[in-house]
């Protein structure tokens, strides 16, 4: 059984007083080790809180997020980024790639809030864009990739603090159909060699049917999880 490297407990989030605002209501799952897991609703469901909570960028109103058996509630600032920095890696739709920078480089400051050597940096950079094939691309700035070849920058620097949960937001809605498959075999590679676990955000059909689960949400509530391959149509995700 693999182990859990994401739990929440009864998570609620609260915004403003007057009045508030409760964008998540009890929400409660987990993530195992090396499992791939969208996260599917519409504008308003609450699915990009639930996001920032996952990568602890904000605190629960109540209840318990813990990344693999730490309480985010129980941890300092300072403790948390390095949870953040070590234990967590993003990937987002928009690539956030420095332009005037190289691959290498822009993996590299991934590593810049782990406590890692200059030259260790580049080293541990040019190892993760050889793990998603660009390793004959270190020195291209983003301009002279291509767009599949960007994401790939994002998911090297995603993975280049070995984490065991990365958080990727919509990640093929700027690639071609073709890319994007290209993208998600990507993920399944590194799933299977490194045991990573993946939680996509995506309204994409194509994405959900490669994951192993998907988790609709609906005005702050989770709504009729289940694994994909369990025979229904996938629409029934769909309809979160």
């Amino acid at each position: 059984m693999s182990a859990t490297v994401l739990e929440l407990a009864d998570v609620t989030k609260t915004y403003g007083s007057d009045p508030p605002v409760l964008a998540l209501r009890g929400v409660t799952f987990s993530i195992g080790s090396g499992e791939l897991v969208a996260i599917l609703g519409p504008s308003g469901s609450g699915k990009s809180t639930l996001l920032h909570l996952m990568g602890t960028l904000e605190r629960p109103s109540s209840g318990t997020v813990s990344i693999t058996g730490l309480d985010v509630q129980e941890l300092s600032d300072r403790e948390l980024a390095s949870v953040r920095a070590t234990r967590i890696g993003f990937v987002f739709q928009q690539f956030f790639l420095a332009e005037h920078s190289s691959a290498l480089e822009n993996v590299a400051d991934g590593m810049l809030y782990a406590g890692v050597g200059v030259g260790d940096r580049r080293e541990h950079a040019a190892e993760a864009l050889t793990r998603v094939g660009l390793g004959d691309r270190l020195t291209a700035r983003p301009t002279q990739l291509s767009g599949g070849e960007r994401q790939r920058v994002a998911i090297a620097r995603a993975l280049v603090n070995r984490p065991v949960l990365v958080l990727a937001d919509e990640p093929t809605a700027n690639l071609d159909s073709l890319t994007g498959d290209a993208v998600l075999d990507l993920m399944h590679e590194l799933r299977d060699q490194y045991d990573v676990a993946f939680l996509v955000a995506s309204h994409d059909p194509r994405v959900l049917a490669r994951m192993d689960r998907v988790v609709p949400i609906r005005d702050g509530h989770i709504v009729d999880e289940r694994p994909v391959h369990d025979g229904r149509p996938l629409a029934i995700a769909g309809r979160a």
